[in-house]
């Protein structure tokens, strides 16, 4: 059975099912999903939790023998069962299907997956699943929406935002609703219940190495190559993912790339970025200055080499993701990359 996330909590209120099948690519969504069935499955006397972590290497013999052992006092237990590569495999699959026809009573099965592919829809495991228990699909927020989810959030924790705030909090963690959850938290430690100005949330901000990230792109933006350099090594010694790292250039980068476009066609990159509402106004000088540092094709070969450092951090490119990231950044602010590769 489909449930949508935002009735998830709702259903669960009413009864638990036998199972769960969670399945998206938004790790917030992904975790507060997951938090909902156990704290309920908790409320309801289910006291013991196994994790199952089942990567390529996993016997899935251990889902039937979890299935079908008692613990020492016959206590009702949560199995939550990780599938990270989204694909259980043929093994995975009949062990699924069949744990699915004949649920044990005493334990509810938590199943958490990336976002599944057509083909995977149609496959008996998840028929099996579905028609056993429940199936809850988490979409990302669209950018369209993001604004008003952060708006929601923020009075879920008896903050008033001002009409700036959201939008303000938006330009700076777009599509990263973790960092938006977490800052928003933040907020409401010191300034709920009550109104938050554009002041205290860019003070906010600025005090949270979180963000980080964003003063790299507007060291890079503002042409400090020296700057992005310590702030990347920065990040890398408090162990930050670099995927986040990446993550903040690309999504620049892609919007500079779509500025240049314009001014390839005529519009100078003042009024190419004044027309551009996705820009908050007090950074439209620096998006300005980037714009006017380089030419189109240089800012699409620099989302190629995205591509390349997303491929490094994946292993799947001999190079050091991190001196990828000082070279992108580096070439953003107009300054040669170190590596000596060529625009």
């Amino acid at each position: 059975m489909r449930v949508a996330l935002h009735e998830l909590e709702r259903h669960a209120r009413k009864g638990l099912a036998p199972l769960y099948l969670l399945t998206g690519d938004e790790p917030l969504q992904m975790s507060e999903a997951a938090d909902i069935i156990r704290s309920r499955a908790r409320a309801s006397g289910y006291d013991g939790r196994d994790i199952l972590e089942a990567d390529s290497h996993f016997d899935w013999g251990r889902l039937a023998a979890e299935a079908n052992s008692l613990s020492l006092f016959a206590e009702r237990r949560v199995l939550d069962l990780r599938i990270n590569s989204g694909k259980p495999g043929a093994h995975g699959g009949k062990a699924l299907a069949e744990y699915a026809a004949s649920p044990p009573d005493e334990m509810l099965l938590l199943v958490t997956m990336p976002k599944l592919e057509r083909a995977q829809l149609s496959s008996k495991w998840f028929k099996a699943l579905d028609g056993a228990g429940i199936v809850v699909q988490i979409w990302p927020v669209e950018n369209e929406r993001l604004r008003q989810w952060i708006e929601q959030r923020m009075r879920s924790r008896g903050l008033t935002p001002t009409p700036e705030v959201a939008a303000m909090l938006q330009e700076r963690i777009e599509g990263n609703l973790l960092a938006a959850a977490q800052e928003i938290d933040k907020l409401a430690l010191i300034h709920a219940p009550g109104a938050v100005t554009p002041e205290q949330l860019a003070t906010s901000v600025a005090d949270s190495s979180r963000f980080d990230v964003f003063k790299l792109v507007d060291s890079a933006l503002d042409g400090q190559p020296a700057r992005c350099a310590r702030i990347i090594n920065g990040l890398r010694g408090e162990g930050t993912a670099p995927t986040l790292v990446l993550w903040a250039l690309s999504r620049e980068l892609r919007l500079l790339a779509s500025l240049a476009w314009q001014v390839e066609r005529g519009r100078s990159p003042q009024q190419a970025v004044r027309a551009q509402r996705a820009v908050w106004e007090k950074r439209k000088p620096l998006v300005t200055k980037a714009l006017s540092r380089h030419p189109a094709p240089l800012w699409r070969r620099l989302l190629e080499r995205c591509a390349e450092t997303d491929r490094a951090i994946k292993g799947q490119d001999p190079r050091d993701p991190w001196l990828l990231l000082i070279d992108i950044a580096a070439a953003i602010s107009g300054a040669p990359p170190i590596g000596g590769w060529k625009i």
